[in-house]
């Protein structure tokens, strides 16, 4: 396993730039251990939506946790807002950094993540493959 520790700055896609590590480090396989920092707005998706949900304002990242692959990213996120309500789902496209995240990444590089469509759930989910 290889760690890598992400500080991303004011205005990066949280999502984007996670994906975009992904491919610079030449991995198949990473997991986001942990994650904290702020947001300036974010969309999340609420369990059992179809759609993710738009929040605006000032928000700090209490946690981040999730899966990288090649095949797109499965992150989980919860946030708080001013007033210290706490909403989480998943992150969807669209969580700009306001002042900096702070991103705790481990490779996995003797494995391959991809997503395959699963008809038990409906969802492309999560088919790790160990390499030879």
């Amino acid at each position: 396993m290889r760690t890598l520790v992400l500080r991303l700055n004011p205005g990066d896609d949280l999502r984007a730039s996670l994906d975009l590590a992904l491919g610079q480090g030449g991995g198949e396989a990473a997991f986001v251990v942990s994650g904290i920092g702020s947001l300036r707005g974010a969309s999340i998706r609420f369990a059992g939506a179809e759609h993710p949900t738009r929040i605006e304002g000032d928000l700090e990242i209490l946690t981040l946790a999730g899966s990288l692959s090649p095949d797109g990213s499965h992150l989980h996120i919860s946030v708080s807002d001013a007033e210290g309500r706490v909403l989480g789902g998943h992150a969807a496209p669209g969580c700009a950094v306001r002042t900096t995240a702070e991103v705790l990444v481990a490779w996995l590089p003797d494995w391959r993540f991809a997503r395959t469509h699963d008809p038990l759930t409906g969802y492309a989910e999560l088919a790790p493959h160990r390499k030879d």
